[in-house]
C-alpha cells in the first residue's frame, strides 16, 4: 500500500522508507547527457545505517522466505541485490550489460529514456520454478526492468518480486510493467 504524505513523499513501504531514501538522494544535472537529471543513490549506499535500514524494508516487505535468489541489474543493482542476498542466505545474479558475461547466455535489447542496451544473464542462473527477487536502484521508463523479468523467466526463474529504491512516477515505468506488482520505497 503506497502512504503519500502533504509534502508529496510517498512509497510503498511507507512514509518513513520514502522519507529516508528522499535524505540520501542526490540530483546530478545533464548526466549521462544534457536535459537527463540523474538521480544518484551513492549517498544511500554509502550511509550504513540508512543502507541497512532500506534492505531491511525489502527484506520486510517480501518476507525473507519468499524468494530463492535476487537479481541484481547491472551496476546500482549489484549493490542491492548482494546486501539482500547475503541477509537472507541466498544467491544473487548479475544481469549485466552486453558481453559482460562469459558463458552462455540469453539477452534481451530494450530501449532506454536516452539511448537503447542490451542485457544478458546466464543461461543456467536459475532452476526450474527458482523464485527470484528483482532489485534495482531507480525505475524509470521501465525498459531496463521489462528486459530483466524476460531474462529471468526465459532462464527457467519465477519473478517472486521487483523491488526499486526510487521510482520516478512520471516516466511511467509501473505502467509499463503492469499487470507486474511494483515495489518502490519512494515514488516522486
Amino acid at each position: 500500500m503506497t502512504e503519500t504524505h502533504s509534502s508529496g513523499l510517498r512509497g510503498d513501504s511507507g512514509l518513513d522508507a520514502a522519507r529516508l531514501v528522499a535524505s540520501r538522494v542526490l540530483d546530478v544535472p545533464d548526466f549521462p547527457k544534457p536535459g537527463v537529471v540523474f538521480k544518484d543513490l551513492m549517498p544511500l549506499f554509502a550511509d550504513g545505517a540508512a543502507f541497512r535500514e532500506v534492505v531491511d524494508r525489502i527484506i520486510a516487505y517480501h518476507g525473507p522466505e519468499s524468494f530463492d535468489a535476487v537479481v541484481g541489474m547491472e551496476a546500482r543493482g549489484f549493490v542491492v541485490a548482494a546486501a539482500i542476498a547475503y541477509a537472507t542466505g541466498v544467491g544473487v545474479v548479475p544481469v549485466r550489460k552486453a558481453g559482460k558475461l562469459p558463458r552462455a547466455v540469453h539477452s534481451a535489447s530494450y530501449e532506454l529514456e536516452y539511448g537503447e542496451a542490451t542485457l544478458e544473464v546466464h543461461q543456467d542462473a536459475f532452476t526450474a520454478g527458482h523464485r527470484v527477487l528483482v532489485v534495482d536502484d531507480v525505475l524509470a521508463t521501465g525498459g531496463t526492468a521489462a528486459a530483466t523479468l524476460e531474462l529471468v523467466e526465459r532462464a527457467g526463474g519465477t519473478v517472486a518480486g521487483f523491488t526499486v529504491l526510487l521510482e520516478l512516477g512520471f516516466l511511467g515505468g509501473r505502467e509499463r510493467l503492469a499487470p507486474r506488482p511494483v515495489h518502490a520505497l519512494l515514488t516522486v
